[in-house]
């Protein structure tokens, strides 16, 4: 999986792009987990216009993320899932977090 990541003023946007599996997933948490950690953003975008495939690891990496920049008094947002990825996400229970756009 690549990842490329972009801080500009106080937004980090991570661009993901291959399949968000659970064999991909723990390396990339740890890595998106140093960028937060290093950078402390107000906000973290994560680009998913780059996924093509995710399995309900993304569904927890998505959560964990979530939750850690929270714990740092920041917050998430997801751009550029695919209307099947964004589905998928919604359907899990994402909707109810303040995740999508704006």
């Amino acid at each position: 999986m690549d990842v490329k990541t972009i801080t500009e003023q106080e937004i980090t946007t991570v661009y993901l792009s291959g399949e968000l599996d659970h064999h991909n997933a723990a390396p990339l948490r740890e890595r998106v987990d140093t960028v937060i950690r290093e950078r402390r953003p107000k906000r973290l975008v994560l680009d998913f216009s780059g996924i093509s495939f995710m399995d309900s690891s993304g569904i927890g990496f998505v959560m964990g993320r979530y939750k850690l920049i929270r714990s740092l008094d920041g917050e998430l947002r997801i751009q550029g899932a695919s209307a099947r990825l964004e589905k998928v996400m919604r359907l899990a229970g994402l909707e109810k977090l303040p995740i999508w756009k704006g």
